[in-house]
């Protein structure tokens, strides 16, 4: 099968939440969104259920994989997953938990066997599924684990990066406490989450030269010492060893200063510390049309930026812009060059 042929894998998401809807409306709207062909992973009834609820004219088909992009341009393709979903926007079922864990599951095993060309997830809500075994602290670990079971011996080391149309940033800890950070931020983990940003930026995004900024711990980039030592005895030294092995590492750079659009103008990407110092600019920067892609993977993923959005659920308010975006950036990075 030619790889135009072989479509984006979608995962249902938290069924409770925005992610059928945003399904469901941007299939709607895919000419106009100029969308590449996508399947559904999911309980055909429960989507159908939640189209009628928006009022959408949705015709749905359950496909296999190979057969997504033939259906497409007239049906939304859905491959049967997981057990039959209650329609309950806004409302968390337990149940459901397993099928949203199993959509995840059987999406990146499509792109391991060649099914898919690229895997985007809906959002989920980590809290509703732990009771279903899920000990993962968010999608992006979990995908990780995931891709370590399907590459054997091949590289999985997940990176966090929220990429829109003026920003792309990259936070080196992720989804763990503020209290956490300063122990947890290390030479080794800077210096592992910089190679991966960059070798990325190079063979997926198509920049020759990533330019990498660094934002600083502290208020003011530590102000040598005075404000915090994570800068001198962390940061610093990893820099100077990307710089040693040709990567363009600027800064450790004060973060309150880092994201007006002049300062925007001297990078490509910038790597903050910690989640909210780099993703708070980047929603603000971009809310509508930034996407997450997680580095570091043998497989593309990206997934709107934005969470479940109980409160929207079943109410046709919801936007698929995000959703959008990540469907495009997925069919790009999948194909190299394309950006």
């Amino acid at each position: 099968m030619a790889r135009d042929k072989i479509s984006l894998a979608v995962t249902c998401g938290e069924p409770a939440g925005i992610g059928p809807d945003i399904t469901l409306l941007a299939w709607s709207a895919r000419k106009a969104l100029g969308l590449p062909s996508f399947y559904l992973r999911a309980d055909p009834g429960f989507i159908a259920r939640r189209a009628k609820r928006l009022g959408l004219d949705v015709p749905i088909q359950a496909v296999e994989p190979e057969d997504a992009a033939s259906v497409f341009a007239k049906s939304l393709p859905i491959v049967p997953t997981g057990s039959g979903l209650e329609d309950t926007p806004g409302v968390e079922a337990p149940a459901s938990a397993a099928s949203v864990i199993t959509s995840i599951e059987a999406c990146v095993e499509d792109c391991a066997k060649g099914r898919a060309s690229a895997v985007v997830t809906n959002p989920i809500n980590k809290a509703a599924l732990y009771g279903a075994g899920f000990t993962y602290p968010g999608h992006t670990e979990f995908l990780g684990h995931l891709a370590t079971r399907h590459w054997p011996g091949a590289s999985a080391t997940p990176v966090m990066m929220i990429a829109g149309p003026s920003l792309m940033v990259v936070p080196v800890t992720i989804h763990i406490a503020i209290a956490e950070v300063p122990a947890a931020l290390t030479q080794d983990l800077i210096l592992e989450t910089a190679r991966i940003t960059a070798a990325d930026l190079k063979t997926r995004f198509g920049i020759p030269s990533p330019r990498l900024a660094f934002c600083g711990l502290n208020p003011h980039a530590g102000e040598n010492g005075a404000m915090g030592q994570e800068e001198l005895t962390v940061i610093t030294p990893a820099l100077e060893i990307l710089r040693a092995e040709g990567i363009d590492a600027i800064g450790p750079l004060p973060a309150d200063t880092m994201f007006h659009p002049r300062a925007r103008e001297s990078y490509d990407v910038a790597l903050g510390m910690y989640h909210d110092q780099v993703l708070v600019p980047a929603k603000t920067i971009g809310f509508d049309d930034a996407v997450n892609v997680t580095l570091g993977l043998p497989f593309v993923r990206t997934s709107p930026d934005h969470g479940t959005a109980y409160g929207l659920a079943g109410t046709g308010k919801a936007r698929p812009d995000s959703f959008a975006a990540a469907l495009r950036m997925a069919a790009a990075l999948a194909n190299p060059g394309a950006l």
